[in-house]
């Protein structure tokens, strides 16, 4: 290539900038790249890489068999029920677990409306602490992962009561046959089976303890692995001689002072409406990436 500058051209400084040479033809892709050779792929190579692509194809398939077989999927599953609600206790917020105030629209004697505030909430804790050694002792065939309590009165502050959750260890089988259990030996409408109560000082329920328990219930579910129970009583801490359980106390021509108080609705209203509060908390969970 000639580099002669031409006639008249005033050459640059030292250390200057040089102008780049103009050609007269484009620079183009096809002009200035040298098209590489192509090369004939040797027969060795060729059965390698064929035996990687079988060999990565196995692998993936024998994934994707593990995971189907096993439940297990890297893609964020949803949680199982069981799952979800074993860690409630901890994850819900426990306005959601016990909101500050129940609408029980029907749920008093002949279908009148109830409303309940809570009164307290106490501290989450084993059932050793919370439960009485009978009730302990018959649900502890389930486990108990923890013990939640909440206090409730009536909108004329006439009754109090106590619901709980009970969060077990226990799976499904284990959860119905303990529901199983609890229909064919009656065991919710045993009197020494009855929920402890929570009445801390300083509120309407502080005279509520033992002698005051009137009504109650106890509820194993099976679709996740918790016990629902509650108990109720007058708030005037007068003591109870011959306390129901709300399924009696609920019974069309009960007599009672405890049935005609309404506190079989009073037991079986706040726990239903708990356990449907649960419910939907779980289905939450249970809808999110495990």
């Amino acid at each position: 290539m000639d580099l002669t500058p031409a006639p008249g051209a005033v050459p640059p400084p030292p250390g200057g900038y040089r102008t780049p040479v103009r050609h007269g033809f484009p620079e183009t892709p096809v002009e200035t790249t040298t098209r590489l050779r192509p090369v004939r792929p040797r027969r060795w190579r060729t059965a390698a890489s064929a035996a990687c692509v079988v060999l990565g194809l196995g692998l993936i398939g024998g994934a994707a068999t593990g995971a189907w077989l096993t439940g297990d999927s890297s893609a964020g599953t949803a949680r199982s029920p069981y799952t979800a609600a074993r860690a409630a206790w901890h994850s819900v917020p426990v306005d959601t677990l016990f909101p500050r105030t129940l609408k029980g629209r029907g749920a008093g004697p002949g279908g009148t409306h109830r409303t309940w505030t809570r009164v307290a909430v106490a501290a989450d804790s084993t059932c050793k602490d919370g439960l009485d050694p009978l009730l302990l002792t018959t649900l502890r065939s389930v486990g108990c992962e923890r013990l939640v309590r909440a206090t409730y009165t009536d909108a004329t502050r006439s009754a109090v009561t106590t619901v709980g959750l009970v969060f077990t260890e226990a799976d499904a089988s284990g959860m119905q046959a303990l529901r199983t259990r609890f229909t064919e030996q009656k065991l919710g409408a045993r009197k020494d089976l009855m929920p402890r109560t929570y009445a801390p000082e300083g509120t309407s329920a502080a005279s509520f303890g033992d002698r005051q328990r009137a009504s109650w219930t106890v509820n194993p579910l099976t679709e996740i692995p918790v016990v629902v129970l509650a108990v109720s009583g007058f708030a005037d801490g007068r003591a109870v001689a011959e306390p129901q359980p709300a399924s009696d106390a609920m019974a069309s021509g009960a007599e009672t002072d405890t049935a005609q108080a309404g506190l079989g609705h009073e037991a079986k209203g706040v726990a239903d409406r708990v356990e449907r509060g649960l419910r939907t908390a779980v289905a939450e969970l249970t809808e999110q990436p495990g």
